[in-house]
This record gives structure tokens, C-alpha cells and sequence, in this order.
């Protein structure tokens, strides 16, 4: 799929000292997924990895446009890796779904990488809880009481939104868990 430069360069990136989350963990987690994924067909699966690959490949939680940062190291890494332009605009396409985790209704291909990316929300409550405590180092920056504002609120618009996980399989699997957890670290983090 990559060249061992490619590879080593997002292995690389994913290993840096800042990142406690957003690691090469995560990365393999989700390809994990991909993999498990029997109704994929070999291209979707293919854009898949490399999304999940690419998606969190620039991650400065000081700044906000990892994504779209993301998105341009995966267009210029698959440009010179040869792959064509309709399937370096998808991969793109799918990281900057990233963004927002928000999916339209017939998009399977977006819908299945924003659960996944999504899935640790309905992790078990000891995984759960060290992704939220992987989350707080990674925004080590951020003074506390900023943090719990900014961190409560957007736990809340997941919580409030009416659909998690976008892929009907997720949400069936994980959308019970993630709603006790959301809550669970609200409580917390407002108490």
C-alpha cells in the first residue's frame, strides 16, 4: 500500500512526545476494524487504511486544522506514491470527515470511518477512561478550567446528538456504552 519511507514517516509522526491518544494504538485500533470488516470490497478497504492512516498524521492540539493539514500530507504523500487523483480526492475526502464526524446518509464508505474513529467512545469504562485521560495530557496546555468548560461541552453535543455512530453495526454494538460513558465523564468533569 505504502513504501517503508511512507510508512516509517507515519509510524514517525504517530510516536511523537506530545501525543498520548492519538498514537500509533489508535491508528492500529482502527485498522484493526478496517480489517475485520468483511463487507468491505478491496478498494474500500484500501481507502479505508489509508484514511485511518493519514487522518490523525499531523496532530498539534494547540492548533485546529490537524485535519485539513492531515488531508494535505495524504494528498501529497499518495500523489508521489502513484496513486490516481479520483482516489486521493476519497482519502482526503474521508479525513477531513474527521473534522466534524458528521456523515450524510449515503455515504457507507464515511459513515464506517467515522465510527470507527468514533468506536472509543463506547469502549469499555476502564479503556473509556484512559482514552479521557490520554485526552487531558494530550491538552496539558489547556488550564483546568478551561479544560473541563471546553471538554464537558463537546461531550455534551455527541451526547445530544441523535445519532454516534453513523455505520447502523456501530451504533447497534456501541451506542449504549458511549452514551454511559459520555455521561459518566460529564458528571466528572462537572461535579
Amino acid at each position: 500500500m505504502f513504501s517503508d519511507a511512507v510508512r516509517r514517516d507515519l509510524i514517525a509522526r504517530h510516536g511523537e512526545p506530545h501525543r498520548h491518544y492519538h498514537t500509533l494504538e489508535h491508528i492500529q485500533d482502527c485498522l484493526d476494524q478496517v480489517q475485520a470488516s468483511a463487507d468491505l470490497d478491496d478498494a474500500q478497504r484500501r481507502l479505508l487504511t489509508a484514511a485511518v492512516w493519514f487522518h490523525d498524521a499531523v496532530y498539534d492540539p494547540t492548533r485546529n486544522d490537524n485535519e485539513a493539514q492531515s488531508a494535505a500530507l495524504a494528498i501529497r504523500t499518495l500523489g508521489s506514491e502513484g496513486w490516481t487523483d479520483s482516489d486521493i480526492a476519497e482519502v482526503e475526502r474521508l479525513i477531513l470527515l474527521t473534522a466534524g464526524h458528521q456523515v450524510q446518509a449515503d455515504d457507507p464508505t464515511g459513515a464506517r470511518l467515522i465510527s470507527i474513529d468514533l468506536s472509543i467512545l463506547g469502549a469499555d469504562p476502564a479503556r473509556y477512561d484512559a482514552y479521557a485521560a490520554a485526552i487531558r495530557r494530550e491538552y496539558a496546555h489547556v488550564p483546568d478550567a478551561l479544560y473541563v468548560a471546553g471538554r464537558a461541552m463537546i461531550l455534551q453535543r455527541f451526547l445530544d446528538a441523535p445519532v454516534l455512530f453513523a455505520d447502523a453495526a456501530w451504533a447497534a454494538r456501541l451506542d449504549a456504552p458511549a452514551r454511559d460513558n459520555l455521561k459518566r465523564e460529564i458528571a466528572a468533569l462537572t461535579a
